[in-house]
């Protein structure tokens, strides 16, 4: 721990109830998420940033969706947000793209999210958004729509596919070079954990000379094959190449250590957020929805103590006031989790807090659901008296329960981790859609085939 750090270890301790006293006038009671306009209406204040960072303490909790839905519909419809881009794979978030602005539909046989953890963006609380968000677009002029994006880089296979795709339309000689220089990833394309393990064994040479050749000569290129579909396709096919970059040099690291994959990833979504922007230009304001552990600000928590960086600190540094760090969390209630990786999913109870947590903090204020403000000189009191180290608790798309202190909870400092703390006391368990297609939608729908 640095000696900043361990500085703030010298603050006065309050306990939770006793921070509780202290905030609960600045914890701010939200509506109901049965009135999504409400309750989206009360993040006025942050309408001015470029760049809106909502979170979420897990993978599995509805009312996060739900609150993230709800801010994202009225930051769209009222302060011109145009773009939400999510912690999941581009050509899955391209599939619901299309969809929502109305573009033609991939000729793919993929489904959107098919592979682990499905439920993570196949759910009911996704799949109403996304359809409020189609709607919404359909009245707008083409250049006005809101887009639906993916930052994250694990999409290999889909990626290389994407990419030859493109290129079998446009250039097919340059799809037979594409081709031959993504043979060298193909016999991993399926698992690329093994590649990472096979270079680093020396069984095989290292394919980043190929990929990042293929990544250069189609940027090379954009000036010819630019043209349909107002660029959208070129665009897709390029950042599908940067993923197959980013992809391959992430499955090299993993085998390193934690810190330099986790920090590869998160660069790699900051750079596909900046991509996104300048694309969109001057106007672009984007909501981002990810873990809390990638836009709350790393360096205000033990990741970041031990050298790890997010997107939200990378935001941080690079827009200043104008991007906003919202974390989510919650005490109790059920959670979509696996109880392994690659395992179905569950249903299970979540732990009431610790009492040693920031959990507990907001639990004890007595306030259900409530948006605290974290930032601006009249909110000093509120950071000082939560500017002690508490623990503060993390569910992903794996759950453990059993040993829920070791495998979930970090420390942090919450008023330097976000500029606001959305509270929610009792959370429940989303609901995965069904893995068939519902009858009668149209083949466009963005999560069958």
């Amino acid at each position: 721990m640095t000696s900043r750090n361990a500085t703030r270890l010298m603050h006065h301790s309050f306990s939770a109830e006793e921070a509780a006293d202290r905030i609960r006038h600045v914890c701010v009671p939200l509506p109901s998420l049965d009135d999504p306009v409400a309750f989206g209406a009360m993040f006025e204040s942050f309408s001015d940033a470029r760049v809106v960072m909502l979170g979420e303490a897990s993978h599995g909790s509805s009312e996060f969706y739900r609150a993230r839905a709800a801010i994202s519909r009225y930051l769209i419809e009222h302060h011109g947000f145009n773009i939400v881009a999510v912690e999941a794979d581009w050509p899955d978030a391209n599939r619901i793209d299309r969809y929502v602005r109305h573009r033609q539909a991939m000729t793919s046989e993929e489904e959107a999210f098919a592979r682990f953890p499905t439920w993570m963006w196949r759910n009911e609380e996704v799949h109403d958004f996304v359809d409020w968000l189609r709607t919404h677009n359909e009245q707008l002029p083409f250049e006005q729509r809101t887009q639906f994006r993916g930052l994250d880089v694990y999409s290999l296979r889909s990626s290389m596919g994407q990419v030859i795709d493109y290129l079998e339309q446009v250039d097919p000689e340059a799809a037979l070079q594409a081709r031959k220089r993504y043979e060298c990833l193909t016999p991993w394309q399926s698992d690329p954990a093994y590649y990472g393990h096979a270079v680093m064994m020396g069984d095989r040479d290292p394919c980043e000379d190929a990929v990042i050749a293929q990544l250069e000569q189609l940027i090379g290129k954009r000036l010819e094959y630019d043209g349909d579909d107002s660029g959208e396709d070129y665009f897709d096919a390029a950042q599908n190449a940067r993923i197959v970059r980013a992809a391959e040099q992430y499955y090299r690291l993993m085998y390193r250590g934690s810190t330099e994959s986790w920090n590869l990833r998160d660069r790699h979504m900051f750079d596909t957020l900046q991509q996104l922007m300048r694309a969109k230009g001057r106007d672009a304001k984007v909501i981002v929805w990810a873990h809390n552990s990638h836009i709350g600000n790393a360096s205000a928590t033990e990741m970041g103590w031990q050298g790890q960086f997010n997107i939200g600190e990378l935001a941080k540094t690079a827009f200043g006031d104008e991007a906003v760090l919202i974390g989510f969390g919650t005490d109790s209630g059920t959670v979509a989790a696996a109880d392994n990786w690659d395992e179905p999913v569950r249903i299970k109870d979540v732990v009431p807090s610790r009492a040693d947590s920031y959990e507990q903090v907001f639990l004890q204020t007595g306030i259900p659901c409530s948006l605290t403000d974290l930032c601006g000189s009249e909110r000093q009191e509120v950071r000082e008296v939560l500017a002690e180290p508490r623990l503060e608790r993390a569910i992903g798309v794996i759950y453990r329960p059993d040993t829920e202190y070791y495998s979930h909870y970090f420390k942090a400092v919450l008023p330097e981790q976000f500029d606001a703390y959305v509270w929610f006391e009792q959370t429940r368990a989303v609901t995965p859609l069904d893995r068939d297609m519902p009858v009668g939608m149209p083949d466009t729908y963005p999560f069958g085939v």
